[in-house]
């Protein structure tokens, strides 16, 4: 049975007995869209969520794929695999905390949404994640990462703060995960 849910979405109702819902999945046009790209499409849309080539063509060369959580986690999988410099690689990606992309694509408009926390910083806080980000890049010679989608200033602040703390090889994996979050975040935006 087929029940619109808005515009796009359609629910599949699975009944063992009539009026029994056993199990409802959920299929994305925009899922069936992604599914259908040429590869290159599909890979020029992922890098948007996450600049790593490889991991962009390891996740398109999975389709199709039955529904949302199957490209997650095929995703997910794939970006714990990453090595150093393929991370490294996607900071290039992403503007400082603070310093919020001024760009009209995709990726910029992500970047805006997620640092919205920051809207409301003060001249003092922002001053203040200028000097740890400068700290931060000294230190580690990368670009800080965090996973700022609904997160505050003051949050944000302390995160940076706290990780100053890190050896670098603990925190080349707090950033590969922080990296690993976003991209996830922005493959579930891309598809619903």
């Amino acid at each position: 049975m087929f029940a619109p849910v808005h515009p796009g979405t359609t629910r599949l109702l699975y009944f063992s007995r009539p009026q029994e819902v056993i199990r409802v999945a959920t299929v994305s046009a925009m899922l069936d869209e992604f599914n259908r790209r040429s590869a290159a499409e599909a890979e020029t849309e992922l890098l948007a969520c996450c600049a790593v080539p490889g991991w962009a063509r390891a996740v398109t060369a999975g389709r199709p794929y039955p529904d949302v959580a199957a490209v997650v986690a095929a995703a997910d999988a794939v970006l714990r695999r990453l090595d150093w410099p393929e991370v490294a690689g996607a900071l290039g990606a992403h503007p400082r905390i603070g310093e919020r992309p001024t760009g009209t694509g995709r990726e910029s408009a992500w970047s805006r949404r997620e640092q919205s926390g920051l809207d409301g910083a003060d001249r003092d806080t922002r001053a203040a994640l200028a000097r740890v980000n400068r700290e931060y890049e000294q230190r580690f010679g990368h670009l800080f990462l965090v996973f700022a989608d609904g997160r505050t200033d003051a949050e944000l602040l302390a995160a940076a703060r706290r990780r100053l703390g890190n050896d670098p090889g603990t925190e080349r994996a707090v950033v590969r995960d922080e990296l690993r979050q976003i991209a996830l975040l922005r493959l579930r935006r891309l598809l619903s």
